[in-house]
């Protein structure tokens, strides 16, 4: 976990407005007492009110009353936070979407002069290439809050649930993490019903309930929620697919640079990769390229082209 992101995460866990002791902060970040003594102090530093108490029942706080320090961006971090709001009024009409260009509408005025010059003219200067994206799955923002903060208290979690033949059930999970992939969330979770580990599309859920009863967390199945998603879209028909396509970066950017990863092997020819893409749609990109394909990976995709190229020709 980087340092930015290990902040994130303790303010966060201090804004619940609970006492949490050196210990419990320590466990959550997997980090030592002693990281956490000075990531409090860091805090304190930028002026974040963060109170200590001795004892039995003590621990870390933020005053509860006081009001907390204005956001302070530099370059790099104003320009982060517009991309990534930008980028997902672009992904298209869905709630997160207009979310976001609320969420800009608030941020760029109150940017400094400066930065906000930049993030304006970054905002006019970007167009999206929606043309040739699939639409994105429509997340509820309360729903994914719901889930996040489960994940974050250890606390399970009810909800309803569609999977993708159209079954309706209801579950009860304890949550592990969110993995995004893609347009897609999906929540990682030991489901009791089922007594089993299961990834559920955060689309496809609603009414989440939490139910206030707080679990030791399990360990995911190899040791990791994003590998754990992985294996279960190539299940489904999506994997990691790379080709070798016999034309130059320059020539494959405009057409398949949405999809692929490219990378220049030589003045004509380029490696392109992608993660979780299902197979029908890396073969319809690979065509797209308009030029000779070779090296395909996985087995699986070139048996697919070369069935495309059979019943194309027949």
């Amino acid at each position: 976990m980087s340092t930015s992101t290990r902040f994130l995460r303790l303010l966060s866990l201090l804004q619940t407005h609970r006492y949490w002791s050196g210990d419990e902060l320590a466990e959550r970040l997997d980090v030592s007492l002693r990281t956490v003594r000075r990531d409090i102090d860091r805090l304190r530093d930028l002026g974040y009110p963060v109170q200590a108490d001795r004892g039995v029942g003590g621990g870390y706080q933020l005053a509860s009353g006081t009001a907390l320090p204005p956001l302070v961006l530099d370059d790099e971090e104003a320009v982060a936070l517009v991309v990534s709001l930008q980028s997902t009024v672009h992904a298209g009409a869905s709630v997160l979407a207009e979310a976001a260009l609320r969420a800009m509408g608030k941020v760029v005025p109150v940017l400094p002069a400066r930065l906000r010059k930049r993030a304006q003219a970054l905002t006019a200067s970007t167009v999206p290439l929606n043309s040739q994206s699939p639409a994105p799955d429509p997340v509820d923002p309360a729903v994914l809050v719901a889930f996040a903060q489960a994940c974050r208290d250890h606390e399970r979690i009810a909800f309803d649930y569609q999977d993708a033949k159209g079954a309706k059930s209801s579950r009860r999970v304890e949550p592990a993490q969110l993995v995004n992939v893609g347009n897609r969330y999906y929540l990682v979770a030991f489901d009791l019903g089922r007594d089993d580990w299961r990834s559920f599309r955060v689309d496809r859920a609603q009414n989440p309930s939490p139910r206030a009863l707080r679990f030791t967390p399990r360990v995911v199945p190899g040791g990791n929620a994003a590998s754990f998603v992985r294996a279960g879209l190539r299940g489904s028909g999506q994997q990691d697919v790379s080709a070798r396509i016999h034309a130059s970066t320059k020539e494959l950017e405009p057409l398949i640079g949405r999809w692929f990863q490219i990378e220049e092997i030589d003045d004509n020819s380029s490696l392109v990769r992608t993660e979780n893409m299902n197979l029908n749609w890396a073969a319809f990109g690979l065509a797209m390229s308009r030029a000779k394909v070779s090296d395909v990976q996985p087995a699986e995709l070139h048996t697919l082209l070369d069935s495309w190229m059979e019943n194309l020709s027949s």
